[in-house]
C-alpha cells in the first residue's frame, strides 16, 4: 500500500475547494454576459488538452489511458458531467452562488441514497435518516410551499442528481478501469459534447473577458491537478469531508464580489445538509 500523508492530502483537498470556488466565482461572471454552453466549451477545450498532457506523460501514453472494456458508460460518464457542468453554471447565473452551493452540496446525500440500487452496496438506517434529513435541508432552502417559490431553485438540485450520477458511475467503472482512464474519457467525451452544444451559441468576448477566460480555464485545470495530487497522498475518506469548504469559499466569493445575501432559511437548510453530509461520510468510513 503507497505511504499515506493524511495532513497534506487535507491541505491539498482545502487548496482544491478553495480554486475550484474561484472557477465557479469567475464562471459566474462570464455566464452573466456570455451564453452558458461557449464558457463552458472553452473551458472545456482546455481541461481536454489538459487531460491529454497527463495521458501522455504516464506510461502507455494515449493508447493506454483510452483503453478500457466499457467504453460506453464512461462515454456517458463524460457526456453527464459536461451537461452536469452547464446546468451548473445556469443554476449561478439564475440564484447566484450561495443558494446553488446549498442546494449542490447535497449530492453526498444522493450518492448514498443511490448507491443500493446502483452499484449494490448497502446502506444502513442510520445513513437513511442522514439523508432524510438533509433533504428536509433542502426543502427549506427551497421552501416548496411559499408563494415565492422559483422553479430556478430546482437547476441545482438537477445538477447535484446529475452529479451524484456520475460519481456513482464513476465507483463503477473504477472496479476495471484505472482513474487515468476514467480522467482521459470525463475530459475527451465531455470536451466531444461541448463543443457541440456550444458552437451554437458562439458570442464575441472582450479583451478583458478573454483574460477572465483565461483566468477560468487555469483555474479548472489547476483545481484538478491539485485534486489528482490530493488523492495521490491520501485516501479518498480522510479527506473528502474537506471538500464542503467550496461551499462556505463560494458563498464568501458569492457574497464580497456579487453582492449576494444568505437568507436565513438558506443557511438554516445548509447546515441541515452539510451536518447529514458529514455524518454519511462518516458511517461510510465506519463500515468500511
Amino acid at each position: 500500500m503507497k505511504d499515506q500523508n493524511i495532513p497534506l492530502g487535507i491541505w491539498l483537498m482545502v487548496a482544491t475547494t478553495l480554486v475550484f470556488a474561484l472557477q465557479d466565482g469567475i464562471s459566474r461572471h462570464l455566464a452573466s454576459a456570455y451564453n452558458v454552453p461557449m464558457v463552458v466549451m472553452i473551458r472545456y477545450w482546455f481541461f481536454a488538452a489538459f487531460v491529454l498532457v497527463i495521458a501522455a506523460r504516464k506510461a502507455g501514453g494515449l493508447r493506454q489511458a483510452a483503453r478500457t472494456a466499457q467504453p460506453l458508460v464512461q462515454a456517458f460518464r463524460g457526456v453527464l458531467l459536461a451537461v452536469e457542468i452547464n446546468v451548473m453554471v445556469l443554476a449561478f447565473v439564475y440564484l447566484g452562488l450561495v443558494e446553488s452551493h446549498a442546494v449542490f452540496a447535497s449530492y453526498p446525500l444522493l450518492i448514498a441514497a443511490l448507491s443500493g440500487p446502483i452499484l449494490g452496496e448497502h446502506v444502513g438506517w442510520r445513513r437513511w435518516l442522514a439523508i432524510v434529513v438533509g433533504f428536509v435541508g433542502v426543502l427549506i432552502i427551497l421552501q416548496p410551499d411559499q408563494g415565492v417559490f422559483s422553479p430556478y431553485a430546482a437547476i441545482p438540485l438537477l445538477a447535484a442528481l446529475m452529479f451524484a450520477l456520475y460519481g456513482l458511475l464513476t465507483r463503477y467503472v473504477a472496479r476495471q478501469d484505472s482513474a487515468a482512464t476514467s480522467f482521459f474519457w470525463t475530459g475527451t467525451v465531455g470536451a466531444a459534447v461541448a463543443t457541440v452544444i456550444g458552437l451554437w451559441f458562439w458570442q464575441e468576448m472582450s479583451p478583458a473577458d478573454w483574460a477572465w477566460m483565461g483566468a477560468l480555464c487555469v483555474t479548472g485545470a489547476t483545481g484538478h491537478y491539485l485534486l489528482i495530487r490530493c488523492y495521490e497522498v491520501a485516501e479518498a475518506s480522510a479527506v473528502q469531508p474537506f471538500a464542503y469548504l467550496q461551499l462556505p469559499f463560494a458563498a464568501s466569493i458569492g457574497l464580497v464580489i456579487f453582492g449576494e445575501t444568505i437568507r436565513p432559511n438558506v443557511a438554516l437548510g445548509a447546515a441541515l445538509i452539510v451536518a447529514a453530509g458529514l455524518f454519511t461520510l462518516w458511517r461510510s468510513r465506519v463500515k468500511g
